[in-house]
């Protein structure tokens, strides 16, 4: 499919067609188009340090400069500092097209992503804005994401079966109470994820589905995933090796050969993202070719 052609899709008898702006998104935000990525940038605002769910693959670090992957960053930034932030990288580079949030906790679990959002729609209302989420708040947050000028969501979708979920999951902590491994937490998180992305498909904005490959835990159940994910009408699909370490430390990632030979068998169902660089929370720049992160600790 052409990126430049239209979509239509169907919800509970609704039918969402996407527009040329849903098409200018894609095609100037790196992570929906490979073309785009050697072209465009963006700009990851490290506002939310706060978790409502501890995957047994994370660990989250707040002030590190050393490694290269999501839930780490130099440093935490108050919304003001991160609108600063904004105006210091847009003055200088002017390829940089996207503005996201992506941790390095849950955005949606943090009301400084929503203050963020707010302020730097205000100011630049041109920018594309994004957040990346687990996808447990994304019902109760879709309106607010919607009145601040959010358009592209990426949500962390490892299962679509309860029980698999249950394995991948420590807890999550939800309506004030916190649910540790098992169906019920499972059957929880994966109704919300697929509730936030119907209803944000519904308001005509861009998803994406981040799913961790993990050997012996969902490896056989990815396919199912992507034809969950491509009947809901979702744009692209990213599947990412396991970074091995917490709880998962002792299972091999899979090779290279492995992950694209998943990739194919998902291909078929929903457009595969090949070219993700697994970016930090405070990353700046095109994909793999980073400023630096957050600009060095000048605010």
């Amino acid at each position: 499919m052409a990126e430049e052609s239209y979509r239509e899709t169907d919800i509970d008898g609704q039918v969402v067609k996407w527009d040329p702006d849903q098409i200018r998104k894609i095609q100037e935000h790196p992570c929906y188009s490979e073309k785009a990525s050697h072209t465009f940038g963006r700009a990851h605002l490290p506002v939310a340090p706060k978790c409502n769910v501890q995957c047994n693959y994370c660990i989250r670090k707040f002030d590190c400069v050393n490694e290269s992957r999501p839930g780490v960053t130099s440093e935490i930034l108050k919304p003001k500092q991160a609108l600063e932030k904004v105006k210091e990288i847009i003055s200088q580079y002017h390829f940089i097209k996207v503005v996201g949030i992506a941790g390095p906790g849950d955005p949606l679990d943090n009301e400084e992503t929503f203050e963020t959002f707010r302020l730097v729609h205000e100011e630049y209302p041109h920018l594309i804005l994004c957040v990346s989420t687990n996808g447990l708040l994304l019902p109760d947050k879709i309106d607010l994401l919607e009145k601040y000028g959010v358009t592209n969501i990426t949500v962390t979708m490892n299962a679509i079966d309860p029980e698999i979920a249950a394995k991948i999951y420590q807890y999550i902590d939800y309506n004030g109470k916190r649910y540790y491994s098992s169906r019920e937490m499972g059957e929880i998180l994966v109704s919300r994820q697929l509730e936030g992305i119907k209803m944000a498909i519904t308001k005509k904005m861009l998803i994406k589905i981040n799913t961790v490959y993990i050997p012996g835990i969902n490896d056989h159940h990815i396919p199912d995933i992507a034809k969950k994910i491509s009947e809901m009408g979702v744009y692209i699909h990213n599947i990412i090796p396991l970074i091995a370490q917490a709880k998962f430390a002792h299972i091999l990632p899979p090779t290279m050969e492995e992950k694209i030979a998943m990739q194919e068998k998902c291909k078929p169902y929903v457009r595969q993202m090949s070219h993700c660089q697994r970016c930090r929370s405070d990353a700046v720049g095109c994909l793999g070719k980073d400023i630096d992160s957050c600009m060095s600790k000048k605010s």
